[in-house]
């Protein structure tokens, strides 16, 4: 057994003080409020649960700084990223994953929901093991130090109606049944739980939503949902119905679904995805960066959702950040300040992201939760002076100290065990986009 002690640590009702944390085989087996021992190991600052990215595109972190030349929109950005999706290889995609999920670790996070499309080789062509891409991520996050919930996604038409083009079809299997037979040959591990996406209403026929999400009883389920308004003109013109109400009566909205953006939500939409306890990710940077939008996160927290926070296309990896900036966004759409509380937004990075990705008793410092802590530094040029139970509300990737991750030190003295994260990114980005020319 190992023992942790912390000056102040967030417990499930909220800071305490002098606390010590025993772990044994990964899990948190007790947690007193005592003075140090000499034999604790003494955490800095304020230990916080491991946080939860709840959505990743891992490759996407190749596009960051690289977008920002000619303006645009959603669209032109897509442009960009389809063309590296178009050449990455199970070595490059490996490399850029492992890199990429290393730098989240540095942030705090110890579990990540992967949001994967990129299934195939070039043109579509299977790979002679089906499933390689997703090996290449269970073992990215196998050796970055964290837990990664595989939401293997249902990508198989290029928009309502429309075929498959250019690089999509790296991303589509033929139609439900040959995407479920593929997953199905998925097997989890202690890194790696199964989950399922349905990329959006624009890239999976009607008729396939509710197939898709009987096959994912039982797992997590997330789905991109009203990012972009075209995403609703389109399911208005063709459905009659919004994307919130297409999902709802394909039976594929639920307390294991989690519904990522959810920013041009209507009133009703709202009521539906709180009525359901649908979950809600949100990643204010993608948002931000992509001029795509406020969502009404504490509307349909109110409603009855439960929300969680995404790096998504990783324009930044810092996950105190994203939920910081959902209450600052709150704060802009409402002109009033505390819309969230910095508990709420504790939850949403901790509890409401693992929940998210399928372990209720993640982003808990509490007996039975995986021995996930992670140490904020409360003496930095950023943080110092705060009130430690309201150190969300300042604190930032680089402030993060120490993270262990079902009890192994992953980070220590904001350091990553694998050495030069950056060196790596460098490296890793730049052998994806050689490819591309």
């Amino acid at each position: 057994m190992t023992t942790y002690w912390a000056a102040h640590a967030w417990l499930p009702d909220g800071l305490a003080d002098d606390v010590r944390i025993t772990v044994a085989d990964g899990r948190i087996v007790a947690v007193d409020q005592a003075p140090a021992s000499p034999d604790d190991h003494r955490l800095p600052g304020v230990v916080l649960p491991g946080f939860a990215n709840t959505h990743s595109h891992a490759f996407h972190r190749a596009l960051r700084g690289r977008t920002h030349d000619d303006g645009g929109t959603f669209w032109t950005w897509r442009d960009r990223m389809y063309a590296l999706a178009a050449t990455l290889t199970p070595d490059t995609y490996l490399d850029l994953a492992r890199a990429t999920y290393a730098e989240m670790v540095l942030a705090g996070v110890t579990a990540v929901g992967e949001f994967h499309y990129l299934h195939h080789g070039p043109g579509g062509t299977p790979y002679d093991d089906p499933n390689v891409m997703a090996e290449a991520l269970r073992t990215a996050a196998r050796e970055a130090g964290l837990r990664i919930t595989l939401l293997d996604t249902a990508y198989l038409t290029g928009g309502i109606d429309a075929p498959l083009e250019g690089v999509q079809r790296r991303f589509g299997d033929h139609d439900a049944d040959a995407w479920a037979a593929r997953v199905a040959a998925l097997r989890p591990d202690d890194t790696l739980t199964v989950g399922a996406a349905i990329h959006s209403v624009r890239a999976v026929p009607l008729d396939d939503l509710p197939r898709i999400a009987a096959h994912a009883t039982g797992r997590p389920l997330h789905v991109h949902l009203s990012e972009q308004r075209l995403e609703n003109e389109q399911a208005l013109a063709t459905f009659g119905a919004t994307p919130t109400r297409v999902l709802e009566d394909a039976g594929a909205l639920g307390p294991s679904t989690t519904a990522v953006h959810a920013v041009h939500v209507t009133p009703e939409d709202v009521a539906i995805l709180g009525s359901t306890r649908t979950g809600i990710c949100l990643c204010p940077s993608t948002e931000q960066d992509l001029g795509d939008g406020i969502a009404p996160g504490a509307l349909l927290q109110s409603a009855g959702a439960r929300l969680s926070v995404g790096s998504d296309q990783h324009v930044r990896t810092d996950l105190l950040a994203e939920a910081r900036s959902v209450e600052m966004h709150e704060r802009l759409a409402e002109e009033s300040r505390g819309v969230l509380s910095p508990a709420e937004l504790v939850a949403l990075l901790t509890t409401g992201g693992h929940t998210s990705l399928g372990d209720p008793t993640g982003g808990r410092l509490a007996v039975g939760a995986p021995a996930d802590l992670v140490a904020v530094r409360t003496d930095t040029p950023r943080t110092a002076g705060a009130d430690p139970a309201q150190l969300v509300l300042v604190a930032g990737s680089a402030d993060v100290d120490t993270v262990v991750v079902g009890g192994v030190v992953r980070v220590e003295g904001g350091r990553h065990v694998l050495g030069d994260v950056g060196a790596m990114l460098g490296s890793a980005v730049r052998a994806a986009w050689e490819e591309t020319r």
